[in-house]
């Protein structure tokens, strides 16, 4: 009888003995042949089959327990149920992959427009062609703009948790933003109580989703952010806007580009864009 050892066993198979004496403890798989008087475990060469079976269903996610609870009962439709519901799980694996990717280039991205900016001579408004762009918007309790910095970190936790409890991508709160609608710019009043983030393009909700059109907006750049700056900036953005003749077509957009809580401040240090689309 050519039998083999549980060393030779593992070694055919790339696995430990520490492994095979677990599946033979657990059930999932018994040597053929145990010596009664040394307790060497001997396996036939047949039952690779089985080991190969085991390290494919390891291989897409599965438990040892699922995988022994699966393969006992020795049908071939309950395993093909399982593997279609492992599919489901990995193809949701792999959305979550995707979007972490794209949220990866997106910061790279932002981190360059920073670079970049500090790198530039000009520090007043100039105008941008920005494709379009999708936003998840919700609507916090108090106009951000009568807040002071330690208020608007509580907004952002108030986002944050909001984003937790309707399951969206936590990978978005990378890059959020404040919005202030055409009707309350044209009165020249900075006031809003909608903070967004920039979702991907293949995100899909009931409630909160807008687009921003493509087009040429009117932009300002600043660092270390806050609201009296920022008013300041978007005055001198709406004075730009007046004094080249530009007519204002959509909802203003305040966009953080960039995070660098990693420098020695007690703020997040955050790198700024205005942005206000105009028909020139």
């Amino acid at each position: 009888m050519n039998m083999l050892t549980i060393g030779k066993m593992a070694r055919l198979n790339n696995i430990s003995e520490q492994a095979l004496r677990l599946y033979d403890k657990i059930g999932l798989l018994k040597p053929d042949y145990v010596d009664e008087q040394t307790g060497y475990r001997y396996y036939n060469i047949k039952q690779c089959a089985r080991l190969d079976m085991i390290a494919y269903m390891k291989e897409l996610g599965m438990s040892l327990k699922q995988i022994k609870e699966h393969l006992d009962r020795e049908d071939v439709n309950v395993i093909l149920e399982v593997l279609r519901r492992q599919k489901i799980l990995i193809d949701k694996d792999i959305e979550e992959l995707f979007r972490k990717q794209k949220a990866i280039i997106r910061y790279i991205e932002n981190y360059n427009r920073y670079l970049n900016f500090q790198k530039e001579s000009f520090k007043g408004p100039i105008v941008e062609h920005i494709p379009s762009r999708k936003i998840y918007c919700y609507k916090c309790s108090k106009n951000v703009y009568e807040c002071k910095m330690d208020s608007y970190e509580y907004i952002l936790r108030e986002l944050k948790n909001h984003i937790i409890l309707h399951d969206l991508p936590s990978i978005y709160f990378c890059n959020v933003g404040s919005i202030i609608r055409k009707n309350t710019l044209e009165q020249e009043e900075l006031a809003s109580n909608e903070i967004f983030v920039f979702v991907d393009d293949e995100f899909t909700s009931d409630t909160g989703i807008e687009k921003i059109p493509e087009g040429d907006f009117a932009c300002i750049y600043f660092n270390d952010f806050n609201f009296e700056k920022e008013k300041e900036c978007a005055e001198k953005l709406i004075r730009y806007i007046k004094e080249n003749s530009f007519e204002i077509i959509g909802d203003y957009v305040c966009e953080v580009i960039a995070e660098l809580p990693i420098f020695p401040h007690d703020s997040r240090n955050m790198s700024v864009k205005l942005q206000i689309p105009i028909k020139i």
